[in-house]
């Protein structure tokens, strides 16, 4: 029976795929145009097409006016990069299984893949009743003693229950309301169902539309989503994939069960490559789609190029991005392999509780405050613009809070004065600025810095890597060491001249090969070259947020008493504002508290958490060859006038140039916050 195009993408299950499909009514682009914007626009009537993927290419949008779109509401299409918050509205329309379910919603490993769901009557279970209205979190799908099934969850009394329901569960199932918010690319790839519309409420604006805004001025209501899906399809005497947006006005029949599937070319992915055995390697293949790019290894991956997989494997990579206040940041992806050196840089550290987490046994951390605190607690200390503090160690401290005495957690430190050191302690909770001092002069190697430090760690390049034809890295003026990654990778090398070799990603790369059926004479590959990634902003939050979702984050420092909270204010300077001091003691573990005759403060840009950097320090070295402590050229006399008009530049100056992951969860918190407290009210109104 013929569909739409349109129709018919919409109620495809991935899962079905490939299939094939005959064009029962075609449509011919006026003139002799084929391709317009790498989409197919003719399509001849009896054409066979295989289909062997889609995905969301755009969103058409429609004002949405009580849950119903609006009479007079022009329909605009909408990027998915288009910027702006979301919140989802819970859809009305029932499920009638949790097969349906699986079938149409998307459930994955990362949190956008868990949706939630309640039915109105009670599920009887073997060990377990899910109580009516109760939350149902949906987590995955595999096979249970041969029966598919969806492992789920709920939560009882702060207390987590898993269970599984089988596809064949019947009964209504209601999405639950969700008090999170998503990017419109977010809610493509997750939050839109198979056949149905998505409703969405507009919570957050970021203004940085080149375009003209295709949304009414100031708009703050409800939006209603239509997905086009952009298809990948082979086509029968063809060797490329082409591109066909599902809106395409073509009626197709699907014919899969009657027609040689096997006839049609057969591209692969990098995905599809390495989940071949390794038995299977090496292997020549020919790029049917691939990267441009003049660079090696991109300029051997030009389509029709013939290539050689040696191998695939799992290799451990940096994450690194570039410091700088501005936006936005550059991020790289480096090889254990990489050759040049690294010199340290100061890190920032906004909390006592950052500096708990740095400091290691290795060397004493030696700090400079940046910004002013004002202790609640007569037992702790109050911090000046300026101070210098080496860390010691968390402790617990005996502190008047409301009356009674009550034990807190506190960071043991020593404020260095200008002939002494005085011992100090500082709540966990404290909301401040330090910046390290660095008296480490010592080039570190790549490999060095991981087994050596702790990650993050700033860095900037002393010596390049000479075996890299350009190395990115060298014009970057400071780098952070984020963490270690590992991710998969397929060594390849050239057909024609197979004198080195190079890694390529497998899930960063959109490229699809034929696998050509002749052997490979050359089993042993040559010389791998050192290649340094370059990544999008998309991706760093990909490969941040998807491929290590095993590493738990630390817990959340101890938050400040709310009744003993006194604003923050600039303690006056009780010397200069420039004053040279004695050197710390204990730059290392072993050394004794004497002065180092070698070291010198020589310290790059002090920045302070203003991006008007209220603090700066020059880098200075005392030429007599004496160690000396950073010559702070700050102003410690600071007016709170002065502060407030800092963060209200603060606030003015911050460039929104992509969707931040940090303003997110930032936003993404005060949603949490605000509708916590109605979730167990709404629980209660369905029962």
């Amino acid at each position: 029976m013929a569909s739409t195009l349109e129709k018919f993408i919409h109620s495809l299950d991935p899962r079905a795929l490939p299939r094939v499909l005959q064009i029962q009514s075609g449509i011919y682009f006026q003139g002799s145009i084929y391709e317009m914007f790498g989409n197919e626009c003719c399509l001849s009537t009896g054409e066979v097409i295989k289909i062997i993927g889609f995905k969301i290419n755009k969103l058409i949008a429609s004002i949405c006016e009580n849950n119903e779109v609006s009479r007079f509401s022009a329909k605009v299409e909408l990027p998915l990069n288009f910027p702006g918050l979301y919140k989802v509205v819970a859809d009305k329309t029932p499920y009638v299984s949790v097969e349906e379910i699986t079938r149409k919603v998307s459930i994955g490993p990362t949190r956008f893949g868990h949706p939630c769901f309640y039915s109105p009557e009670d599920i009887k279970l073997a060990n377990l009743t899910i109580k009516h209205g109760e939350q149902i979190t949906f987590n995955s799908v595999e096979e249970v003693n041969g029966t598919m099934a969806v492992n789920c969850g709920v939560v009882r009394n702060n207390q987590y229950h898993s269970f599984t329901l089988p596809l064949s569960q019947e009964g209504k199932f209601y999405e639950c309301e969700d008090d999170q918010i998503y990017t419109l690319k977010e809610i493509a790839e997750w939050k839109i169902s198979k056949c149905r519309n998505r409703i969405v409420k507009l919570s957050n604006t970021l203004h940085m539309w080149d375009c003209s805004n295709p949304l009414p001025e100031n708009f703050d209501g409800c939006l209603v989503l239509t997905p086009v899906y952009e298809v990948q399809a082979v086509m029968k005497f063809r060797k490329d994939i082409v591109h066909i947006l599902s809106d395409l006005d073509v009626e197709v029949k699907d014919i899969t069960d009657c027609y040689d599937i096997s006839s049609f070319l057969q591209p692969l992915s990098l995905e599809d490559v390495f989940e071949r055995t390794s038995k299977e390697f090496p292997m020549v293949v020919e790029i049917i789609e691939g990267p441009s790019g003049s660079r090696k290894p991109y300029n051997l991956l030009h389509t029709g190029n013939e290539i050689i997989i040696y191998k695939k494997y799992q290799a451990t990579r940096v994450l690194a991005s570039e410091i700088r206040s501005d936006s936005p940041k550059r991020h790289f992806l480096i090889p254990m392999s990489y050759k040049g050196k690294f010199k340290r840089r100061p890190r920032e550290f906004p909390t006592a509780y950052d500096l708990d987490i740095a400091r290691s046994e290795k060397e004493q951390l030696h700090v400079v405050a940046t910004k002013a605190f004002d202790s609640p607690h007569k037992e702790l200390f109050s911090v000046s613009v300026g101070d210098q503090f080496l860390v010691q160690q968390c402790q617990t401290s005996e502190v008047l809070y409301e009356g009674r005495k009550k034990v807190i957690d506190v960071l043991s430190c020593e404020q260095m004065l200008s002939d002494t050191y005085k011992k100090v302690l500082l709540p966990m909770y404290m909301e401040g600025g330090f910046v390290e001092v660095i008296h480490d002069k010592k080039q570190y190697q790549l490999s060095e810095i991981c087994k050596e430090f702790r990650l993050p760690f700033n860095v900037k390049v002393s010596v390049r890597d000479l075996s890299i034809e350009e190395d990115v890295l060298a014009a970057v003026p400071g780098l952070q060491f984020e963490e270690e990654i590992t991710d998969s990778y397929l060594l390849i090398g050239s057909t024609i001249s197979p004198v080195e070799s190079w890694e390529i990603p497998v899930y960063r790369l959109n490229m699809s090969v034929h696998l050509l059926s002749r052997d490979v004479q050359t089993v042993v590959p040559p010389a791998t070259k050192t290649t340094v990634e370059e990544i999008s902003e998309e991706q760093y939050y990909m490969v941040r947020r998807y491929e290590n979702q095993t590493l738990h984050p630390p817990p959340r420092p101890p938050k400040k008493p709310t009744t003993l909270a006194p604003k923050p204010v600039f303690a006056l300077p009780k010397q200069g504002v420039s004053e040279v001091l004695q050197a710390p003691k204990n730059f290392c573990v072993d050394t004794t508290r004497k002065l180092c005759s070698n070291q010198a403060a020589d310290v790059s840009e002090l920045q302070v958490s203003c991006q008007n950097d209220l603090v700066r320090r020059e880098n200075k070295k005392d030429m007599t060859g004496k160690a000396t402590l950073v010559e702070t050229s700050v102003i410690k006399g600071l007016t709170n006038n002065a502060l407030g008009k800092c963060e209200a530049e603060k606030e003015e100056e911050h460039n929104y140039d992509y969707v931040d992951e940090n303003i997110i969860e930032n936003i993404r918190k005060v949603f949490q916050d605000t509708t916590v407290r109605n979730k167990h009210a709404l629980s209660e109104g369905r029962r």
